[in-house]
């Protein structure tokens, strides 16, 4: 395990690792598999000097690969920018959430990754290589899996800061997105429902906007307002979540579910999620509801949302308007991965793509079927790192490589 303290340290680590035991480059730990595994090598970023340099004529930063969301929001804000979406935790790094294509959640707001117009890596001979939007094979590098090189920078686009509000409201029926499911997830700048599966109903619903009141005066939008803080995990504290109740905040205090100072996880969870067309969403539903008695037992909580489509090549949201059905799972191993693979196949019909840094159990050749670009992904593996030094068990074993 290293932590270079500067940019030729890390490019000495990776020139002098040997290829066979492999490098793999960490971010905020917040993985559910074996993506940054290595019996070899692996490197945190978080000893670089944190870099965030705005560039106020072009709404564009370069950022240092290593910082989370929650130490560079302050500093884009101080500047008057933002970054046009947020995921739910802010405590993932900005490299690891591009790296896997993370997203957050808004009909018109694209994944985390589709921010990045330019990145800076290692590649494995140690030399420093920049790629920039438009060039040849930029857009297969951004969501890379740590299969091409280690990040050490990138510049994100940037958009004026804003405030937000959100707003949570309890036990909408099921039903109620047979009709109305795409007003509902166009509601709001960003939208997420949440159930438990224990019945036909959602347990909450977060729709977060820049002012005025959300659609509450629909016939058919019979959830009731919270009267306090709410935690989308029941018994979980409402103090670790940004501030609801409609109080007006800065971006990157209302974006999030979870405030930055708050202590989440200790590792006591399990993650999965599947994007599919968004399109396909309310039937999708209806698959999963068949399955509720399985899914509850072994359930913390599920969360839908949508995204928009991005051009990146690995994205779960390639060339699509996604929704992700999101399950935080009880760490049961043996109990959870039978329900992984029942949702599998519950969701096969609408081809999902699954988180690259969660629980799945997808096959390759699945995966190959639904990425059309994975064959000039590995093409940029090759070109990048020819002997297979950031390559390891996960990637073998999902990209063939």
């Amino acid at each position: 395990m290293y932590r270079p303290s500067s940019l030729s340290q890390l490019q000495a680590l990776v020139a002098h690792a040997w290829a066979p035991d492999g490098v793999r480059v960490l971010g905020a730990g917040h993985s559910f598999n074996d993506l940054a595994s290595s019996p070899g090598i692996q490197v945190s970023l978080a000893g670089l000097p944190p870099e965030v340099s705005v560039d106020s004529d072009a709404r564009r930063a370069r950022v240092a690969a290593g910082l989370t969301y929650a130490e560079l929001a302050g500093r884009l804000d101080e500047a008057g920018f933002a970054l046009r979406n947020l995921a739910s935790l802010p405590h993932i790094t900005v490299a690891g959430a591009g790296a896997t294509g993370t997203h957050g959640s808004g009909a018109a707001n694209q994944n985390l990754a589709a921010a990045v117009s330019g990145l800076r890596m290692v590649t494995a001979d140690g030399a420093v290589a920049d790629l920039c939007r438009g060039e040849d094979g930029f857009e297969g590098a951004v969501v890379h899996l740590g299969a091409l090189g280690a990040v050490v920078s990138l510049i994100l686009e940037l958009v004026p800061s804003f405030d937000i509000s959100q707003r949570v409201y309890e036990n909408l029926p099921l039903a109620a997105l047979d009709d109305h499911f795409a007003d509902l997830m166009t509601s709001g700048y960003s939208v997420s429902l949440f159930t438990d599966w224990r019945a036909p109903r959602l347990t909450q619903v977060w729709i977060k906007q820049p002012q005025g009141p959300p659609i509450t005066n629909e016939p058919w939008f019979t959830a009731t307002p919270a009267p306090a803080q709410r935690h989308p995990v029941p018994g979980g504290s409402p103090e670790a979540c940004t501030e609801q109740l409609g109080v007006p905040g800065r971006w990157y205090d209302r974006l999030p579910h979870f405030r930055a100072e708050a202590r989440l996880s200790v590792g006591d969870e399990l993650q999965s999620e599947y994007l599919l067309p968004v399109a396909l969403a309310v039937p999708a539903v209806h698959a999963l509801d068949r399955i509720r008695d399985h899914l509850a037992p072994v359930l913390r909580i599920c969360e839908i949302r949508v995204v928009a489509a991005d051009q990146l090549w690995l994205s779960p949201s390639y060339r699509q308007d996604s929704v992700a059905f999101h399950f935080t799972w009880f760490r049961d191993f043996a109990r959870v991965l039978p329900v992984v693979a029942l949702i599998e196949r519950q969701l096969a019909p609408f081809a999902p793509r699954p988180h690259w840094g969660k629980v799945f159990t997808t096959p390759q050749e699945t995966l190959r079927d639904q990425y059309e670009r994975l064959p000039d992904f590995l093409r940029l593996m090759d070109r990048y790192d020819p002997a297979g030094k950031f390559r390891n068990a996960y990637t073998a074993r999902n990209l063939g490589r």
